[in-house]
């Protein structure tokens, strides 16, 4: 089988070919034909495989508030699985990306093809860019566990606040508490 048909599309389909240094944040509007959740990290882009259960019952207990990538510079544009922004950012209907400035908080669920991606990669690009506040949530057993960070802003790294294994009970950067033993209940 062909890797086109691995992605369903045609076998004469041309994959495309990045320019020289790159891609960048804007070219991720124009391509067409991408893939839905299409992200650009390091200036290539980034095809995520299906997501489990476990990822897309996460997502919706954690409230998906946006759908959104996020402008980091101009050859990263990741999109979080879950994403608060400010009030006053642009969320106008034709917007495909928020700005860095304008994303209070950006959370990944970790699934098995995005681990150093999510652990390693774009909480290091998140914090560079000055983003507050970063969730990573992780399965244990089914459950999810998150574990919550903010940026210290001397250094640009995040530092870890806290790890929390059945309920997310935070008043920083808002209140927030909520059971995540609820994940596999039916609502």
């Amino acid at each position: 089988m062909s890797a086109a048909r691995d992605y369903g599309l045609d076998d004469d389909y041309e994959w495309p070919r990045p320019p020289e240094g790159g891609w960048t944040a804007d070219d991720l509007d124009e391509l067409p034909n991408l893939p839905p959740h299409t992200e650009l990290i390091d200036g290539s882009l980034v095809f995520v495989s299906p997501q489990t259960v476990f990822h897309m019952r996460t997502i919706r207990l954690l409230d998906r508030a946006l759908e959104f990538t996020v402008t980091l510079n101009d050859r990263n544009r990741p999109e979080p699985d879950v994403l608060v922004a400010h009030a006053g950012a642009d969320l106008g209907p034709k917007q495909t990306r928020l700005l860095h400035g304008d994303v209070i908080l950006a959370a990944e669920v970790v699934s098995e093809d995005s681990v150093d991606r999510d652990r390693e990669t774009k909480p290091r690009k998140y914090a560079a860019a000055g983003i507050t506040h970063y969730w990573r949530v992780e399965q244990n057993n089914g459950l999810p566990v998150v574990y919550v960070y903010e940026l210290e802003s001397t250094t640009k790294t995040y530092v870890p606040t806290g790890i929390f294994h059945n309920r997310l009970k935070l008043t920083v950067p808002f209140l927030i508490d909520i059971d995540l033993t609820a994940v596999n209940r039916r609502r």
